[in-house]
């Protein structure tokens, strides 16, 4: 199956070719069909010579519903552009126009109707004048009369030719169905329609209303009024959906596979028709039409703040359309949906500049933005994103990183000198100096800064040499000195403010292995706890703490938090109510 959109000034016999061709309805309202105007979107199909079925999306041709034409011709690849002998080129025919050029679309058949009436020849000829230079300059053109049937068998033969240039559907691709019907049918419940331009939808999917809206489960499945299975795209779908009412889903909204899309309301934008746009547009894509603010950037790239956020990607095209002045000024392409802001002065100028270099790619993007998820950067659009990614599903750029690293490596650097007896540059610390937002991300840049690791949570360098101040050092020398005599004497905290050691020098002090903490502003030399261990051996078993404390020739404020110590480490074990034995 292929879809093609029709498109046309009002009164031009869309809808009646489309009769001819399928022979089915396709203005669905009695109102429609009592007035001979096509006020909605119409839908009939049929089966080509070559066995190939063709859908049709009938769209309105009155410049009153050409919103209407918008959300049909929106989803859709290709289109069937009609315009009348008898009357030629028209206004709508140019807003039409416009709007497919806008959309980029460039498959499609030139059909000149009622020839019958009149030589179909000026009428092409006027039509290919406007066609050129637009992305359906070169569609094939075909003359018929829906009355006489002259011209049909050309007209179904191009269109075998259309569908046959398409290019094909990524079956295997995230679903965002654009829905433009939603209606309830008896004992069945909410069944929506729409254009399936890219995925499969299978009965029993979840699927979501949007990106934060309520997960529903596909009941059934239709395409071209047969029960189906699955629908791969391209296709009309009609979905039978539970667990939303009617009344909850409607034209503009889109079922989307859960948790791969992402809802924006800020996107950049190239402009299809560099020019001045007024400040407050109409966007359109898919079936969705939402206010929008347009901010430009240069004439050629614009920023647009939407009203209502949408599931959009890089690359989704837009139509802008000025609904006071009835035109169409251009088209935009997204190439950011989730850009940086814009706070200085230049801020527009350098942006519109980053914008013209970038593509889809993953590389670019990631120069782009120096970092980012994998998930993110699938949901935005982003094309080659490897399966595995870094620390937190973190992906970054090999420039930024190495930038990253070499900047990291300073700041370890400058801290060891400013802050001589800390351990190593706290890893928050420089997270937030690196503007990291994530600390798994940290994680990545130390991936490649191969002379950083880290050290109970800070960052220090592999062969850094554990140092002291030369204050520090002479004052812990002197303790060592006071130690060789008594060695269980622990300094008060008189001695130690005297030799100026405080908490920070002593914790400095006992990384160096110079000084054993006992707790509670206790401290010993660094080996008085293996001699401890040696010297209790020699006491009768079990031994009291006042025994230890004689044979240590301490005081009970060091050999109380001393045996726990031990006990905690496994050297000494309690027997009886006050008793210890060496393990």
């Amino acid at each position: 199956m292929f879809v093609v959109a029709t498109a046309g000034h009002v009164d031009h016999g869309k809808s009646t070719l489309i009769r001819a061709l399928t022979g089915e309805e396709p203005d669905r309202w009695a109102e429609e069909r009592r007035r001979g105007l096509t006020i909605d979107l119409g839908f009939a199909s049929t089966t080509l010579p070559n066995g190939r079925t063709v859908a049709f999306v009938d769209v309105p041709g009155h410049r009153r519903f050409v919103p209407n034409m918008l959300a049909g011709v929106g989803p859709v690849p290709a289109v069937m552009f009609v315009v009348a002998a008898d009357d030629g080129w028209m206004p709508q025919s140019q807003e039409h126009l416009d709007a497919l050029a806008a959309l980029g679309v460039r498959h499609g058949v030139l059909v000149i109707t009622r020839s019958d009436l009149l030589d179909p020849e000026p009428a092409a000829e006027e039509a290919r004048a406007a066609l050129a230079g637009t992305s359906l300059a070169h569609i094939p053109t075909v003359a018929v009369s829906a009355v006489t049937g002259s011209g049909m068998d050309e007209l179904r033969s191009a269109l075998e030719r259309l569908g046959n240039e398409l290019p094909p559907a990524d079956v295997d691709a995230d679903v965002r169905l654009w829905v433009d019907r939603s209606f309830t049918i008896g004992g069945a419940g909410t069944v929506v329609t729409g254009t399936l331009g890219a995925g499969t939808v299978r009965t029993g999917d979840t699927l979501r209303v949007g990106v934060n809206g309520p997960r529903v489960v596909v009941r059934g499945l239709q395409s071209l009024g047969r029960d189906r299975a699955e629908v791969p795209a391209p296709a009309r779908v009609a979905v039978n959906l539970r667990g939303v009412a009617n009344s909850d889903i409607a034209r503009g909204d889109a079922l989307l596979t859960p948790d791969r899309w992402y809802q924006t309301a800020t996107v950049d934008v190239r402009l299809t028709a560099p020019g001045t746009l007024r400040e407050h547009v109409v966007v359109h894509c898919g079936s969705a039409a939402v206010g929008a603010r347009v901010r430009p950037l240069t004439d050629a790239f614009a920023r647009l703040s939407l009203e209502q956020p949408l599931p959009l990607r890089i690359g989704d095209r837009l139509i802008l359309r000025d609904p006071d002045a009835g035109l169409i000024p251009s088209g935009a392409v997204v190439l950011d949906p989730a850009p940086p802001e814009l706070r200085r002065r230049g801020d527009a100028r350098r942006r519109a500049e980053v914008l013209a270099a970038a593509t889809p790619d993953v590389g670019s993007e990631l120069h782009r933005r120096g970092f980012a998820r994998a998930r993110d950067l699938r949901a935005w659009g982003v094309t080659g994103v490897p399966d595995t990614a870094g620390p937190g599903d973190w992906l970054l750029d090999p420039d930024t990183a190495r930038s990253a690293a070499e900047r990291l490596g300073k700041l370890v650097d400058e801290h060891a000198r400013t802050h001589p007896l800390a351990p190593g540059l706290p890893g928050e610390a420089a997270r937030r100096a690196l503007a990291l937002p994530d600390p798994q991300l940290l994680a990545a840049v130390l991936e490649h800064a191969g002379a950083l690791t880290v050290d109970d949570g800070r960052i220090v360098r592999r062969d850094a040499e554990a140092g002291l101040p030369e204050p520090v050092a002479q004052a812990a020398a002197r303790l060592q000195q006071r130690w060789e005599d008594e060695p269980f004497v622990a300094p008060s905290a008189g001695d130690l403010a005297e030799l100026g050691l405080g908490h920070r020098e002593l914790a400095a002090c006992a990384r160096a292995g110079l000084v054993t903490p006992l707790g509670g502003g206790v401290w010993l030399g660094s080996g008085a706890v293996d001699a401890a261990v040696e010297a209790l051996r020699e006491l009768p078993e079990p031994f009291t703490p006042s025994e230890a404390r004689t044979r240590l020739g301490t005081s009970r404020r060091v050999i109380m938090p001393l045996l726990e110590l031990l006990a905690r480490e496994g050297r000494t074990r309690r027997a009886g109510e006050d008793g210890h034995v060496v393990a």
